[in-house]
């Protein structure tokens, strides 16, 4: 894997960082170093980049609604 394709592996993690609390963080980690490890295995990869990005965008919108 280069260089864009872990960055772009990486997005659910700093998505989560947005959020106010830590808890969406470790998961999107995990789906991050899933797609990662899932990378030879393309349709495994993005289902995994995508529950990663859907907890963190679930996470940044609880943040924006309190707000």
């Amino acid at each position: 894997m280069n260089v864009v394709q872990i960055s772009i592996a990486a997005m659910p993690f700093l998505l989560s960082l947005a959020s106010r609390s830590g808890k969406a963080m470790a998961p999107s980690l995990l789906a991050g170093i899933f797609t990662v490890l899932l990378g030879s295995e393309p349709p495994r990869a993005a289902m995994a980049w995508c529950v990663g990005l859907l907890i963190a965008a679930v996470a940044v919108r609880e943040r924006t609604r309190t707000t």
